[in-house]
């Protein structure tokens, strides 16, 4: 049975001028003086133990220009590395280690080889019937349950 709006109202009604008579609740008498503590000690803080935005812009930027200039030496590091003679000679050896992966690539062109093989047609009938199967598969679930768990 759903309760009528009036009665809604009332409620309401009832339950604000509840909640307004009830008395404020006093703060524990510590309070202000732990708040005010640490809004002290906040404002005691070095600008580099508080957040990025608080920082002085002239620090703000120098850091930008700083991280930008870290970034670039470890790019370039990493482009040098990767083109020197012993990079060429340490990859070479990883290659002759894993030789063994090349079978993986043989393995996975002649599965693409065969997936091409198979018209589209195909594909999509089996891809349906997956989908009838699975489809199938719900409905018997929900009837079976209806028929044997719920008992009313």
């Amino acid at each position: 049975m759903k309760p009528s709006p009036e009665s809604e109202e009332n409620l309401e009604r009832f339950v604000s001028a509840a909640l307004r008579d009830l008395p404020a609740r006093p703060a524990p008498r510590s309070l202000e003086s732990r708040v005010l503590a640490e809004l002290e000690r906040r404002a005691a803080l070095a600008w580099w133990h508080k957040s990025f935005p608080h920082w002085p812009v002239a620090m703000r930027g120098v850091f930008f220009v700083l991280s930008a200039g870290v970034a670039a030496f470890v790019v370039m590091s990493v482009f040098a590395m990767t083109h020197s003679s012993a990079a060429e000679r340490a990859m070479g050896e990883v290659t002759a280690r894993f030789a063994w992966l090349e079978l993986a690539s043989i393995f996975a062109d002649s599965l693409g080889a065969l997936y091409r093989a198979i018209p589209p047609l195909w594909l999509y009938s089996v891809l349906g019937l997956f989908a009838a199967s699975y489809a199938l598969l719900v409905g018997v679930g929900a009837a079976a349950y209806r028929a044997f768990a719920v008992q009313r």
